[in-house]
């Protein structure tokens, strides 16, 4: 169930209701492709949509270091780690490097809804997470400007330090997950390869 978050003002939610629609027709359509592999996928594909909407209802909640509550705020690890939690009922890593040793390695072109997406902005690899919501944007909590919304990966900044892609929700590898939810060690057998890039706030 996709919930408001506490103290997010109404007209945050006037001003993005258009994105929301195209959000929703991104996964529509991003289901549609699916659905002939029979009911996982489309399962997988509602996961998704879950995933997506629960990001987007944090929009506006402010940056927080080390936070993973929309109460007090969230840091960008946080956020993921919350939503996919309350989603999708994965139990998540807590940082963003460590997140990126899990689930299937992407391609820019095989995003998908509900895919994280990876960024050097400390001068290291993997040291920012958010989640693609689609037509090429992500949402995430930065510290600058201090509060969750959505981007453009194609802008200057982003795209100059994208690092990578994971997907978690996937039918074609049910092992990703054991029965409680927890994500299984196994699709992560190495840490993931050093990359540099420059350096950001």
């Amino acid at each position: 169930m996709v919930c408001v978050s506490f103290g997010v003002p109404m007209r945050l939610w006037i001003t993005h209701f258009g994105q929301l629609l195209r959000v929703g027709v991104s996964l529509l359509l991003a289901g549609l492709a699916f659905l002939p592999a029979g009911p996982t996928r489309a399962h997988q594909t509602a996961l998704a949509a879950d995933v997506v909407l629960t990001a987007l209802s944090h929009l506006g909640v402010r940056y927080r270091f080390g936070g993973s509550d929309p109460r007090r705020g969230f840091d960008c690890s946080g956020l993921v780690r919350h939503v996919f939690q309350q989603a999708a009922a994965l139990d998540m890593p807590r940082s963003a490097e460590d997140m990126a040793g899990l689930g299937l390695r992407l391609d820019r072109a095989e995003l998908v809804p509900g895919d994280l997406v990876f960024f050097n902005t400390r001068g290291r690899a993997y040291s920012h997470v958010g989640i693609y919501v689609g037509e090429g944007r992500f949402v995430h909590a930065p510290a600058r400007r201090g509060q969750v919304r959505v981007e453009a990966m194609e802008s200057g900044y982003w795209r100059a330090r994208f690092n990578g892609a994971r997907r978690l929700l996937t039918a074609d590898r049910p092992d990703l997950t054991d029965a409680s939810g927890q994500l299984s060690a196994a699709i992560a057998p190495s840490p993931p390869p050093p990359e540099s890039a420059s350096a950001g706030p």
